[in-house]
């Protein structure tokens, strides 16, 4: 977004050198299982101020544009910058590791262009026909943050995933906006709605070609696309119909357990209770819990509502309550979970 051999026996060597030599050949077969260089982000030439990365050298090392102008979001920053972490314009969020992560424009309702944000980097080497790659990294949906008329985000969306090319193909400014290829290699299939917790897209695929470049995104169309409001757009002025998602520690390996793949994402069924939007100010909006019983707390732990979720889709009136950090515990199908979430002005 723009605004401005190991076990081998060599006669004859000290155990110091040999411990080196496989501590050194360990080292090498652990980055090698990553086929990406700076996965998390974290390498970069400058503590950069300002949102939407234009040109090379102002964002992470080795990352760049394949469409649109992403940001690097990062912790160095003052806090309440831009693009600071963990409070920013678009969210309030801290990276799933290290000190930073990317934000991405994954879905716009209008226009013509249906506007995407996807950013690209190169493989350590290319894919190989026929072999299976096991790919992941993490999702975060964004809402709230500090901008003027805040929240400027309100959509979440569907089908957040990688996709593969031969070809390099970085994103200058003015540039016209590419079609939708309404393919990935791997993605998420269900609406990425969590503003919490990061989700992990996983999966796995065999390559049909000998791929060099891997892109982050979202390249399908809109008829394409599902997507869920996270609030409702009469509530604030003005209406930003846009979804935004966090990314970080991206991953991409031959082996199985190069990557994490806590469960394959085609059977990824999002069925546990999902709270939004957080940070929130009047209404917390809870999914997939229906009759859950519930209870609201304090920063201390004192109970300050309690009561039963009665619908899938069911909101709690928060608007009369003081600002600051809340607890909602949720006795549900057996379980007991706890979410945290901050009431803003």
């Amino acid at each position: 977004m723009f605004y401005t051999v190991m076990n081998n026996r060599w006669l004859g060597t000290r155990p110091g050198v040999m411990l080196g030599c496989l501590l050194f050949i360990a080292v090498l077969r652990c980055e090698a299982q990553n086929l990406l260089r700076n996965a998390g982000f974290e390498e970069t030439d400058s503590c950069f101020l300002g949102i939407g990365i234009l040109e090379p050298g102002t964002g992470p090392t080795h990352w760049y544009s394949a469409n649109g102008t992403y940001d690097h979001l990062q912790s160095c920053l003052p806090y309440g910058a831009v693009n600071g972490l963990p409070l920013n314009f678009f969210t309030y969020q801290r990276p799933y590791e290290g000190n930073s992560c990317v934000g991405l424009i994954t879905y716009h309702q209008n226009g013509i262009d249906e506007q995407r944000e996807w950013i690209m980097t190169a493989l350590l080497e290319p894919l190989v026909v026929g072999q299976t790659y096991y790919c992941s990294f993490r999702a975060n949906a964004a809402f709230g943050g500090n901008r003027e008329y805040p929240p400027q985000i309100w959509l979440a969306s569907d089908k957040v995933g990688m996709r593969f090319t031969m070809g390099d193909r970085p994103w200058h400014w003015g540039d016209a906006e590419p079609m939708r290829p309404d393919h990935a290699h791997v993605l998420y299939p269900q609406v990425l709605a969590d503003t919490i917790g990061w989700t992990l897209v996983s999966g796995s695929f065999v390559a049909d070609s000998a791929y060099r470049y891997v892109m982050v995104g979202q390249f399908f169309s809109n008829d394409l696309t599902d997507t869920l409001h996270f609030a409702d757009p009469s509530s604030v002025f003005p209406w930003y119909p846009r979804g935004y998602t966090l990314i970080d520690e991206v991953c991409v390996s031959h082996r199985p357990n190069g990557c994490d793949l806590g469960q394959e994402v085609a059977d990824t069924v999002n069925e546990g209770p999902l709270l939004f939007p957080n940070p929130v100010r009047d209404r917390l909006v809870l999914l997939h819990a229906r009759n859950a019983d519930a209870q609201m707390m304090d920063a201390v732990g004192r109970i300050v509502w309690e009561g039963r979720v009665s619908s899938e889709r069911w909101e709690l009136d928060v608007a009369g309550r003081a600002r600051g950090t809340y607890i909602l515990r949720l006795l549900h199908e057996g379980r007991t979970s706890s979410y945290k979430f901050v009431l803003i002005e």
